[in-house]
């Protein structure tokens, strides 16, 4: 009679191997993004308006007049978007890991939420400072964080969308991709510019400044993954990020001046 055998400990990841991994994950997510923001930032330098003048909508309106197929569409592919996610909890866990490994759990919310919070604020401020500045240089497209219908769901999606960009982000670009090439025997600052330069590279749709913007935010959390050992402060930093310039946008824009 036959019985199985446990399951042997998975084999150590080599160099190669963690490569070839990554060249997966980012082909299905962040990096496949970036390739699509690059070609979109030629689109923009070509066509006839100026940077300026041409729109970067984040959060928009996927079915125009019709608010019930538009609020599904919003969540299948807020849905579709975090999946990548789930790629990375699989390798992880064939690897004999667990998002756990990068910081992804609920075992501090106290000191996540007060880390998060901390980030946001210096980040989002400084970023927004930042935004006005490059616009008015016209080396940026106006962006427009939400333009959502305004139906009872509009701010809960926002918020959705907000989180999604959260956990997709830091969970990729920040947690598995900086513990995977330390791994692969990356020193920690050479990693964190290669993050930092795709985080980058996929908000290339926005212009010169979403480029530069989002290399230095790249740069600020991986320090602050490599000193903390957790994705989840990041994850909450940008979540609070978002939320705040796609709800705050929705309210603010037409009412205030000083807000292309």
């Amino acid at each position: 009679m036959h019985t199985a055998s446990p399951l042997a400990p998975s084999p150590a990841l080599s160099p190669r191997l963690i490569h070839a991994e990554l060249f997966v994950v980012l082909s299905v997510s962040l990096g496949a993004s970036g390739l699509l923001a690059f070609v979109r930032l030629i689109g923009a330098l070509t066509a006839p308006r100026e940077l300026q003048g041409q729109q970067a909508v984040l959060v928009g309106s996927m079915a125009p007049g019709r608010p019930w197929l538009d609020l599904t569409l919003q969540l299948v592919q807020i849905a579709i978007a975090v999946a990548p996610v789930g790629l990375v909890a699989y390798l992880l866990a064939r690897s004999g890991e667990s998002m756990r490994t990068i910081g992804t759990d609920f075992r501090r919310p106290g000191s996540d939420l007060a880390r998060g919070a901390v980030l946001a604020a210096a980040i989002g401020g400084s970023g927004l400072a930042f935004y006005l500045a490059v616009w008015a240089l016209g080396v940026n497209l106006t962006v427009v964080p939400g333009a959502l219908p305004e139906v009872w769901w509009q701010v809960p999606v926002l918020l959705l969308a907000a989180a999604q960009n959260g956990v997709l982000e830091e969970v990729i670009v920040a947690g598995y991709l900086l513990h995977r090439l330390g791994q692969a025997g990356w020193g920690p600052w050479k990693a964190i510019v290669v993050s930092s330069l795709l985080r980058g590279s996929y908000h290339l749709y926005q212009g010169f400044g979403g480029f530069v913007g989002n290399v230095v935010m790249g740069l600020v959390f991986g320090w602050a993954y490599r000193r903390w050992g957790r994705a989840m402060p990041l994850i909450v930093a940008h979540t609070l990020i978002d939320a705040v310039a796609f709800v705050g946008y929705a309210f603010l824009h037409g009412r205030v001046s000083w807000l292309p």
